[in-house]
């Protein structure tokens, strides 16, 4: 439904955005004011609160955690303050997309979105309350990150020059990397199953006309997206393009809260929509989602299909290629003859981790130009089973980086460098003009950053 966005930037603002999930069920902290810089307190409970979650994400500390947390905090504030000082500001619809990354992270994790609920003691719905401030200045320190270093350029001379002054056991190793092309088959549902799913939807529909029981009771007994399900089918505010599009004209067309839409098809299933509020480009709505089901026979007929043709392309018919930019269902592949694109680096380059877990126990085993039998997965975007053959297109072992093979990765952690630089040295002269005071106690650290004892 949503399109999530990818964050993917410096050291601290991953930290800063993903280990910002409080331990909600860690209630019974006696609180305290242990810093202040300028205006604002850092309590003992944000830092116990920070520490207990770094223990679940096993983050390992250089240092007492009780000195680096409330440091990368204070940090983190001055960013803040300067952000509100230039004006910089978020949108509503950013905050709904880290939010919806942060808890898909979480459930992924833990297993559930009940999991997730039971191990806090909070409703989703308070989970993701309590998660939408800390998104929003997440997201607020990396644009003001942004506005500070996002001018810097990096050349190819300076890149030599600093591979060059590197020592060689300094030499950074690079993971092996794959390219994988995919042809998809999604397999062919019965209309009858289409129609009983219409046919339940509209009596869902018929049900809370009837005012027999309400749309949300309905969103929770049966929709299949178990993230708004679990909140009576509400999702939270979002502008038209962050919708399916099919989706989104029906939701943006509502008027009436108290009516129900008419039956919609999205690439995820079939809806019933409800209108709960609109405010400006921006609409919020409940929804019950059904799924048709795709039958055994139907899996194994698209399997039969994609290992012919895998078949075709190695008795020299055609090419890997030619048949995903014809035959493949993939629609974000299909134009680029097949080759996957990582989201996370804007390339076709993956390390194994990040491939979709199906796709990558089938690939560790390939050969460079070998072609998959067929296999089932499942895509974390739709969540409906599609059949898929790959093809392992190339292979770069893990090595040591090279100026001529790697000058990509050397020259993003030359520019990697030079943004820590200039951060650091713009923290360093904003301490001073920061007033900063530290409980007794807390104040015996070696900072990272020593200009917080003012003498």
């Amino acid at each position: 439904m949503r399109k999530l966005v990818n964050f993917r930037w410096m050291a601290l603002w991953v930290w800063t955005v993903l280990s910002y999930m409080p331990l909600f069920a860690q209630d019974n902290v006696i609180d305290e004011v242990v810093w202040v810089v300028g205006d604002e307190a850092i309590l003992k409970s944000d830092v116990e609160e920070m520490r207990l979650d770094a223990i679940y994400n096993g983050r390992n500390f250089d240092g007492d955690p009780y000195c680096v947390i409330p440091e990368e905090i204070a940090v983190q504030k001055l960013f803040l303050h300067q952000a509100e000082l230039d004006s910089i500001v978020v949108s509503e619809s950013e905050v709904v997309s880290q939010v919806d990354y942060m808890i898909n992270q979480y459930v992924s994790r833990i297993g559930s979105l009940e999991k997730m609920e039971e191990y806090w003691n909070k409703s989703a719905t308070q989970i993701r309350e309590t998660l939408r401030e800390n998104a929003r200045e997440g997201l607020t320190v990396q644009r003001m990150q942004q506005e500070l270093v996002g001018d810097i350029k990096i050349t190819p001379a300076e890149v030599r020059r600093y591979f060059q002054k590197l020592p060689q056991d300094s030499i950074p190793y690079i993971p092996t990397q794959v390219e994988v092309e995919i042809i998809t088959q999604k397999p062919k549902v019965p209309v009858e199953e289409i129609e009983d799913v219409k046919r339940r939807l509209r009596e869902f529909t018929e049900r809370v006309n009837k005012g027999e029981t309400s749309f949300s009771t309905l969103a929770r007994m049966y929709s299949e997206d178990r993230m708004s399900a679990i909140n009576g089918g509400e999702m939270p505010f979002y502008g038209r393009g962050q919708l399916d599009p099919a989706f989104a004209n029906v939701a943006f067309n509502l008027q009436d809260p108290t009516k129900v839409s008419k039956v919609v098809e999205s690439e995820y299933g079939f809806h019933i929509i409800q209108l709960i509020e609109k405010r400006g480009d921006r609409i919020r709505v409940r929804h019950i989602l059904l799924r048709p089901h795709v039958p055994e026979s139907a899996l194994e007929a698209g399997m039969a299909r994609l290992d012919s043709i895998a078949d075709d392309i190695r008795n020299g018919k055609f090419t890997f290629e030619e048949a995903a930019s014809v035959l493949s269902h993939d629609k974000d592949t299909r134009n680029n003859h097949g080759l996957l694109p990582n989201p996370n680096t804007n390339t076709s380059k993956f390390e194994m981790q990040e491939l979709p877990p199906e796709i990558a126990k089938v690939v560790d085993k390939m050969q460079v130009g070998e072609i998959s039998e067929a296999f089932t997965m499942i895509p974390q975007a739709t969540g409906k089973e599609e059949c898929v053959i790959v093809k392992l297109k190339s292979r770069t072992n893990g090595h040591k980086a090279t100026i001529t093979d790697d000058y990509q990765n050397l020259k993003n952690l030359v520019l990697e460098k030079r943004r820590a630089e200039v951060l650091e040295k713009w923290i360093r002269e904003k301490q001073k003009h920061t007033y900063v005071r530290i409980k007794e106690g807390w104040n015996t650290c070696e900072f990272k950053y020593p200009g917080w004892i003012k003498e």
